[in-house]
């Protein structure tokens, strides 16, 4: 009888790890839309109930030092590495929105959708105005 109770709550243990690990925070690697190339690491993280994504590595030897020349206010001239490019997601139901994403190459603030897509990707939305005005990219998890 012990033995079952412990294989039960090793069970639940798994259980409640498993979703953990299918969370959107991590780390992740994004890609370039043109040529498919991975380009960088974006790190999400949680703060106050939000969802924020800084640039943590920067894939491309060429552009490790490139600063963000045309994006807005304060983030204008900032090294891209180490720039928050999605700034305040909030939960709702399986994904996460109604928060901004930064295109640092062109300097563009768009709207945001993230959402898991499987366990190792990230279905990543930019949209101006309404979410039909926009693009997709996946990021995979890195491991």
């Amino acid at each position: 009888m012990k033995r079952i109770k412990i294989s039960i709550l090793f069970a639940l243990l798994a259980s409640i790890l498993s979703v953990n690990a299918q969370g959107v925070i991590g780390k992740w690697k994004t890609f370039d839309d043109e040529t498919g190339d991975a380009k960088s690491i974006v790190e999400i993280t949680e703060k106050d109930g939000k969802i924020y994504g800084k640039i943590v590595e920067i894939l491309n030897p060429a552009k490790k030092d490139a600063k963000c020349t045309s994006c807005p206010d304060t983030d204008k001239g900032k090294p891209v590495l180490g720039l928050y490019i999605i700034k305040g997601l909030s939960k709702d139901g399986k994904e996460y929105s109604n928060g901004k994403i930064l295109d640092p190459t062109s300097g563009k603030l768009y709207k945001c959708t993230i959402a898991l897509d499987g366990n190792d990707k990230l279905k990543v939305r930019g949209y101006v105005g309404i979410s039909a005005f926009g693009r997709n990219q996946i990021w995979t998890r890195v491991k």
